[in-house]
């Protein structure tokens, strides 16, 4: 990130300062106006949503309560959801790799990791089917079995072989920052995809899974341009010290540590406008409801 530029320069009279003053002002009024409702288009995670209603009646609910967009992590029947879509207004505008876990990319096993290489193409066709623009895969997991160097290693190999399906179909690979004990920092995260040197790979950000180590608003000034989406989640190390590291993921949106006005300031200095996905506890309408409130004050 640049410095500041310097004003003393500039400033030397109270004239100037007053001048200055003035085209400020003048200035946040013409942004203020100009700018749009929202700048992060709000969605959540298919598997919140714990109604029994039709995936129609489902997707209106959501458009009723102030989302605009679904990521879909689970299977569903893609004319049901193109009717969904249709219906409500609702944009899918991603797909979660569904077995990304249990069929790691970094698994020693080649007749495993192809079975998760064929979950990440399935999961590009489903994302095409719907009309998104992005998988997110976690790309891989390391363990006593699995060594660091060989999960990076296997988990890019795997990856390159999807990448021109991803280009035929137009898709592109989101990486998440998950608790699988690789891409530690965002310094190695950023080296990670700069590696594939492919404008169809990025960072999937989610700005929870940070906290426990961390700050998300590092990790986003130095992965910049590379983050394509962010999941939206909260974190409470006060929990977490209380109950386990998993407790912390129990706050809810805004009574966390996440300095969710940190986070925005360096969102703005990288120029991101895109999706931002709630991925906590959900439930009925009451809920996910309180869930789109909560997303409103925290990210605006």
């Amino acid at each position: 990130m640049s410095s500041p530029v310097p004003r003393r320069d500039f400033l030397k009279t109270s004239g100037a300062v007053a001048l200055a003053a003035t085209s400020l002002a003048s200035s946040n009024v013409a942004v203020a106006a100009n700018a749009p409702e929202r700048k992060i288009k709000k969605a959540l995670k298919y598997s919140m949503v714990g109604t029994k209603d039709s995936l129609t009646d489902q997707f209106k609910m959501l458009k009723e309560i102030g989302y605009d967009g679904i990521d879909m992590d689970k299977p569903a029947d893609h004319a049901e959801v193109r009717k969904a879509m249709d219906a409500s207004g609702l944009i899918v505008h991603g797909v979660v790799d569904y077995i990304h876990w249990g069929k790691p990319l970094s698994h020693p096993d080649p007749a495993v990791r192809a079975e998760g290489l064929e979950g990440l193409k399935t999961a590009l066709k489903d994302c095409k089917a719907y009309g998104g623009t992005t998988v997110l895969l976690v790309v891989g997991i390391c363990n006593k079995e699995i060594s660091y160097a060989d999960a990076y290693k296997r988990s890019q190999d795997e990856i390159r072989k999807a990448l021109p399906l991803a280009g035929e179909l137009g898709i592109k690979i989101a990486f998440e920052n998950v608790w699988n004990m690789m891409l530690l920092s965002p310094i190695e995260m950023a080296r990670y995809i700069d590696e594939f040197e492919s404008p169809l790979v990025g960072a999937y950000f989610d700005v929870g899974n940070i906290i426990n180590y961390g700050w998300p608003e590092h990790w986003i000034r130095t992965l910049g341009k590379r983050i394509m989406k962010l999941d939206i989640k909260e974190y409470s190390r006060k929990m977490r010290d209380q109950s386990g590291p998993y407790a912390g993921f129990k706050a809810e949106l805004g009574e966390g540590d996440c300095d969710w006005p940190a986070v925005l300031k360096a969102l703005d200095e990288i120029g991101y406008t895109g999706w931002g996905t709630a991925e906590v506890a959900g439930g009925d309408r009451e809920r996910l409801a309180d869930i789109s409130r909560r997303m409103d004050k925290i990210l605006h």
